[in-house]
């Protein structure tokens, strides 16, 4: 699997778009059923607009990537733009339930997260976000049950796999280039 070239862009502009794929019914009463279609891991494809502001060889580098991800039909990884990051808070866990407190998390049900217990006795480890209950608290199932608490660092990697449905390369002024490219997360095993 190849990974987006690792080059320091100035991003001089992007956006992230959502569809979830959910299968909507509405009945003649006014009455409506919403359901996720297909696998519950790939319900919020994103897709990125991203404007690359680059040097001349940091955009041939870039452009050579993209053609060849054309040409090899592959995927890559790629972290967009303020995805990924690391919060320290405190936790407490009852039973299996770990409830994990930081400020205005930004983390959503489904999220997978790398948790770093500092202190106190629960074990490291992956974890995927079971509740979301408000800006503040979430929740995740650990493997053993216990009783804990202490503080914990929570890092949320923002790599995931793209495809680069099409891209632009611009060359405003000498020694200077500007993508343009649309990139599409896919799911693959």
């Amino acid at each position: 699997m190849a990974t987006f070239p690792s080059v320091t862009p100035t991003y001089s502009g992007f956006s992230k778009k959502s569809a979830p794929a959910v299968r909507t019914v509405r009945f003649a009463d006014g009455f409506e059923q919403r359901i996720f279609f297909g696998l519950a891991s790939n319900q919020n494809p994103v897709v990125y607009n991203l404007n690359f502001d680059l040097s001349k060889k940091d955009g041939d580098v870039v452009s050579a990537f993209l053609r060849s991800r054309a040409n090899d039909q592959e995927s890559f990884t790629f972290t967009p733009p303020d995805e990924g990051f690391t919060k320290t808070g405190t936790y407490s866990q009852s039973g299996t339930t770990v409830t994990i407190t930081i400020t205005n998390h930004g983390i959503a049900i489904g999220d997978v997260l790398t948790i770093d217990y500092t202190s106190g006795s629960a074990t490291d480890g992956s974890f995927t976000v079971a509740t979301s209950t408000d800006a503040n608290t979430i929740t995740v199932i650990a493997a053993a049950s216990a009783t804990n608490s202490g503080n914990v660092s929570v890092t949320r990697a923002g790599a995931k796999l793209f495809g680069c449905e099409s891209w632009q390369k611009n060359i405003p002024y000498n020694e200077r280039t500007n993508i343009s490219a649309t990139f599409r997360q896919v799911f693959e095993p």
